[in-house]
């Protein structure tokens, strides 16, 4: 029989349908939501408002239950000499050089006094970065990962958070893609493998809880 033609549930089972518990101090990352994929007139808009709302409602919650939260955005010097491979790879992250009002956050997200902003040049929110050794300071040992796009930065950055020893907590509804296709297979392979993939009533039922 094709693999195809397997029920893609029953060959998983067994192998990839382990799960991760909630831990005791998490964190809201928000990786990337920034103008670039929310104007229509950018190369990268990926029609993901409703994502937005979703960020929206989590930051609220985050900060209403004193639950620290930060922000990932993509900032590279003019020509992008500290882009490497990556910023010659992708067309689209000339948008994001030094004062680029693509790469702001968008009014409703607005990063507060003390919330952090982790400025980043690759895909993950840990490469090149000090987020760990922030997050360890902090003591936070979990992280619900919220943000753009499914199937770049959130996916790298819930891969390392595994591997950096952080329980990676993906929110659904709160990531989005240019695309249902790699947004869905993503969030399945998360699931499988390095995370756990929970709704936006789940996340927001872990903050009210602290």
């Amino acid at each position: 029989m094709a693999k195809d033609a397997i029920d893609i549930a029953a060959n998983y089972a067994g192998a990839f349908d382990g799960h991760l518990p909630f831990g005791q101090r998490p964190a809201l990352l928000i990786v990337d939501f920034v103008v670039a994929y929310l104007d229509p007139a950018s190369p990268l808009y990926a029609g993901v408002e409703d994502a937005l709302a979703s960020n929206e409602r989590l930051l609220a919650a985050a900060r209403e239950a004193g639950i620290p939260v930060l922000f990932t955005n993509v900032v590279y010097t003019q020509g992008g000499a500290d882009g490497g491979v990556f910023y010659r790879k992708v067309p689209a992250l000339r948008l994001f050089n030094s004062g680029s009002p693509l790469g702001a956050f968008p009014a409703s997200l607005q990063p507060r006094g003390g919330e952090l902003v982790i400025s980043k040049q690759y895909a993950s929110s840990f490469f090149g970065t000090h987020l760990a050794s922030t997050l360890t300071s902090m003591g936070i040992d979990t992280l619900l990962i919220t943000g753009l796009s499914t199937s770049g930065c959130v996916r790298a950055t819930a891969l390392d958070a595994c591997q950096h020893g952080f329980l990676p907590f993906v929110v659904r509804e709160a990531c989005g893609d240019r695309h249902p296709g790699p947004h869905e297979a993503n969030l399945f392979d998360l699931q499988a493998k390095y995370a756990e993939v929970i709704s936006e009533a789940q996340a927001l039922a872990h903050l009210l809880a602290r």
